[in-house]
């Protein structure tokens, strides 16, 4: 098979992948995407790889994000506070890691995957927490939390996912499903935050981050059927999440410590 032809079959391939991992626990796109790249699709620059993971998945998220909605899982004023004041910090964190080491940056990013999979096993939804109980203190402590996000995921180079849906349940106490569609506006505008600084220093692939986007359209949409219907099952998404987010961590631990 041509190189070329190969490279795109696994770049739409990794995208449909992201795009059904968006959908169905509403983080793991860039947490998936720079291994994919990295390792998959055989991108050799990390700093290249993570800005052109961000911007496939910002924009599948923000895909992602409308099929959620449709389905009435998303609780917009979280999402707006979440977005909004996280992308300040993910600018920032951008920042700091365009000047970090490439693999210091993936061996710091396993080991905090690592303490959210192990954080999630005590994390938990409060049954009688609606969008319209909220406080305004309960605002607040997810603008605090949102802008700590926001600065991880700037620095890792992530869409943040993994980190805003728990994030999302320690603040507010909602319901997984809905912290998982709440999660995708943050998804996106971190991601597209940190794409547009790396693309200013010349770290976007723009081929790439097409097929990654075409790729995970389809992708996308059965990630989002398949969580709606592990929603009704008691504690079944949750333990997909926490699971995914465990296993990359060893994965991406393993492979960045071995390039050292």
């Amino acid at each position: 098979m041509d190189g070329s032809l190969q490279q795109l079959l696994l770049a739409i391939g990794s995208g449909s992948l992201i795009g059904c991992t968006l959908g169905l626990i509403g983080g793991g796109g860039s947490i998936l995407a720079t291994p994919l790249l990295i390792y998959v699709v055989g991108m050799r620059d990390v700093h290249m790889a993570i800005g052109t993971g961000a911007l496939g998945v910002s924009v599948n998220a923000y895909l992602n994000l409308a099929g959620h909605a449709i389905k009435g899982h998303v609780w917009w004023r979280c999402a707006v506070i979440f977005a909004i004041t996280g992308s300040l910090g993910a600018y920032l964190g951008s920042s700091l890691g365009k000047i970090a080491e490439g693999q210091s940056l993936l061996f710091m990013f396993g080991l905090l995957m690592m303490f959210v999979s192990v954080v999630m096993r005590k994390t938990r939804s409060q049954p009688d927490v609606t969008a319209q109980s909220l406080t305004i203190r309960t605002h607040g402590k997810t603008s605090l939390v949102a802008f700590v996000t926001g600065l991880s995921s700037g620095f890792f180079g992530i869409g943040g996912g993994f980190l805003i849906v728990p994030g999302l349940l320690l603040s507010t106490g909602m319901p997984l499903i809905n912290a998982v569609g709440t999660s995708l506006l943050a998804v996106g505008t971190f991601g597209l935050m940190t794409a547009a600084n790396y693309a200013a220093s010349g770290f976007v692939d723009w081929l790439t981050a097409g097929y990654f986007i075409a790729g995970g359209i389809g992708g996308g949409i059965v990630g989002t059927i398949a969580a709606s219907r592990l929603a009704t099952h008691r504690n079944a998404l949750a333990q997909i999440f926490r699971w995914v987010v465990f296993c990359v961590s060893l994965y991406v631990l393993w492979r960045s410590y071995a390039a050292f």
